[in-house]
């Protein structure tokens, strides 16, 4: 196999080695239940999150108080307006933040922290997200991934009592994995970490560094060369970004969060101490992902805040807006596009809330769920905001400044849609996303069958995991066959006298699980080791395990709503409209799984690189500038400004 064009200072990968490296840096056991590992075997096991999990009284009073000082800040001390103007969030904004104890909304109250559970974390970012996307963003990338995360699960005793006190009140925190030759294959990281007597000696640049222009402190990840007493590989570092040699070279601009501090920052010959490692040598990788477990519910918790607000802005605009004599909502093609709104918005907040409970709970292994929360909500977060955009016509696509100019409300809807839009790239692109859950999907089979259709494993090895293989499938394919989906009794809790019935949703659900279960089974079969390759069945495979997990978090949200005497009907009728609309979803999928065009996609994708339609080309001009298309990393002193702008 032929390898990857490299630089001289970064490491040169076959594909095969890439994979290696990122399938070791995954959590290999499964030592407590997945509700959504089972559902992609075909086990529709309800009983992991019915009834809905909840949390303690005292952690749902402390969580209530801290909301209701959060959201007087933002409605009295944050201008969204503003930030978006000067692209920029206000030093005092961010110091009020620190006041209010905002920094540590996850750190433990001994360390300073607000001690504030995952669901209120969410919730608390979903409030602050709704006044300004950019400064959940800060919040986000400062506890879910920067330092307090990974010291929390993997630092020492010293390393929690030295930062995290600093991080729950005056620190601003980041993560640095990214480079600027290096995204979702961490197996070509190029930046180094040497080690020399007590320290390591840090060269090398990050690119896209969220909050790394204001950061206090890093997590950055570097790559020790193997040595003697030096085991090597990727590793995890906290580093002062005051430190000698730590330049910020750029203030990174987007056509979304214009608030985001992120930027580029350099590494020249930066010493760090050894007690500054996080976890031992070669274990970056599985620290980093470890992190993002639940990390990544901080996105959908902003997707849900967006879509909350949707809702009320297409509710209130299309009350007041009349076409052809009644309000536009009572026209069935708008009116589609709010209900979808609705409904999703509930859904998407049903998936985040039973997901946050569980990972307080810490009863399930929520691996693929908050990978699927995520995936799911940046997705339809998207949507939502389009179609706002849609409803609004002309006003969605103007400028909050340009309404307001003459003489009509402010209603940022092109703003949020174009915030919304990194969601399906950060912290996982949705096609990252997809091989990432697909894998943890199909890991019962290759614990069983990988051995079968691995190249590289001997005719004795493969015997033995065709025996294995065997007596796991004759036990489980069966189980396939039918299940309490086609019972037309089961699940009748979920059909109360008085509400409509979610019951028969429940039995979809467990009736395309199944499916799904036989379609992956099938599909191994049939491409056995060329299955990674199929990208497109992957994708659809995991798009269907999401709607099923939305479908089923709905109808369980629903009954919670219902029994506690909070908007039981209405939400059972929200339930009951989002799982139609996906049901629709879930059929076209199905039905891609096996009619599609990925075969004549990838002829033409061929044919692209090939220049065989580059006449297809003329006729345009085109106005992007010079240069590289990938910036030069090579490791060396910084000849640029230093632009760092620690918050005092």
């Amino acid at each position: 196999m032929s390898l990857l064009s490299a630089t001289p200072h970064q490491p040169a990968v076959t594909e095969r080695e890439a994979r290696q490296v990122a399938e070791a840096a995954r959590e290999q056991d499964w030592r407590k239940p997945s509700f959504a590992k089972e559902l992609f075997l075909g086990r529709f096991r309800l009983d992991l999150i019915h009834p809905h999990p909840m949390p303690p009284d005292e952690d749902a009073q402390r969580g209530e108080a801290f909301l209701t000082k959060l959201r007087d800040f933002c409605e009295t001390r944050v201008d969204s307006a503003l930030i978006e103007r000067e692209a920029r969030i206000p030093d005092e904004v961010i110091n009020g933040l620190k006041e209010l104890g905002a920094l540590g909304m996850k750190i433990d109250t001994k360390y300073g922290g607000l001690g504030l559970t995952q669901v209120y974390y969410n919730k608390a970012l979903a409030l602050v997200g709704s006044a300004n996307p950019a400064l959940g963003a800060l919040l986000s990338a400062h506890q879910s991934i920067g330092v307090p995360q990974p010291l929390k699960l993997f630092g020492t005793q010293e390393q929690k009592d030295i930062f995290l006190p600093r991080c729950a009140r005056t620190d601003i925190s980041a993560f640095l994995l990214t480079e600027p030759d290096v995204g979702s294959d961490p197996a070509r990281l190029a930046t180094s970490a040497v080690p020399d007597g007590d320290d390591y000696v840090l060269d090398g640049v990050k690119l896209w560094t969220t909050n790394g222009v204001v950061a206090d402190l890093l997590v950055v990840m570097a790559r020790v060369p193997k040595s003697e007493g030096h085991k090597g590989g990727i590793t995890a570092f906290v580093v002062e970004t005051a430190s000698e040699g730590v330049t910020v070279e750029n203030r990174n601009a987007f056509m979304g969060l214009r608030g985001l501090e992120n930027g580029v920052t350099r590494f020249h010959q930066v010493r760090v101490p050894a007690a500054n490692r996080i976890g031992p040598e070669g274990a970056g990788l599985k620290i980093a992902l470890t992190t993002l477990n639940t990390g990544r519910l901080s996105l959908p918790a902003m997707c849900v805040g967006a879509g909350k607000w949707c809702l009320k802005i297409a509710r209130e605009w299309t009350s007041v807006r009349e076409q052809w004599g009644k309000p536009v909502a009572f026209h069935e093609a708008v009116g589609a596009k709010i209900s979808f709104i609705a409904a999703t918005t509930f859904a998407l907040e049903a998936v985040l809330d039973l997901s946050s409970q569980m990972a307080d709970e810490n009863r399930n292994d929520i691996r693929i769920e908050a990978a699927l929360a995520k995936l799911y909500g940046s997705e339809m977060a998207c949507l939502m905001a389009d179609e706002l955009v849609q409803i609004r016509g002309g006003r969605g696509f103007e400028t909050a400044d340009s309404l307001a100019a003459r003489g009509e409300r402010a209603v940022p809807a092109e703003q949020v849609l174009r915030d919304l839009r990194i969601n399906r790239i950060f912290e996982g692109s949705t096609e990252i996303m997809h091989l990432l859950i697909a894998r943890e999907a199909v890991d019962a089979h290759l614990s069983v069958a990988g051995d079968l259709i691995d190249p590289d494993k001997s005719l004795s090895d493969k015997a033995k995991a065709g025996a294995n293989a065997g007596v796991f499938y004759a036990k489980w394919l069966p189980k396939l066959v039918a299940g309490a989906g086609q019972l037309p009794r089961s699940y009748g809790d979920f059909h109360p006298a008085g509400h409509v019935d979610l019951s028969g949703h429940l039995r979809y659900v467990e009736r395309s699980a199944r499916k799904l279960a036989r379609s992956t089974f099938y599909a191994m079969s049939r491409w056995q080791g060329r299955m990674e390759t199929k990208q497109g069945f992957l994708g659809r495979i995991v798009d269907i395990g999401a709607e099923l997990f939305a479908m089923s978090a709905a109808c369980v949200r629903a009954e919670l709503l219902r029994t506690t005497g909070e908007h039981g009907r209405e939400a059972y009728q929200l339930a009951d409209a989002f799982c139609s609309q996906s049901r629709v979803r879930v059929e076209e999928l199905f039905g891609r799984l096996w009619s599609n065009t990925d075969d004549l996609d990838r002829k033409v994708v061929k044919g692209v690189l090939g220049g065989a339609y580059t006449w297809l080309e003329e006729g345009v001009v085109d106005p992007s500038g010079e240069g590289p298309w990938i910036a030069d990393a090579t490791p060396g002193p910084s000849e640029r400004e230093n632009l760092h702008r620690p918050i005092r």
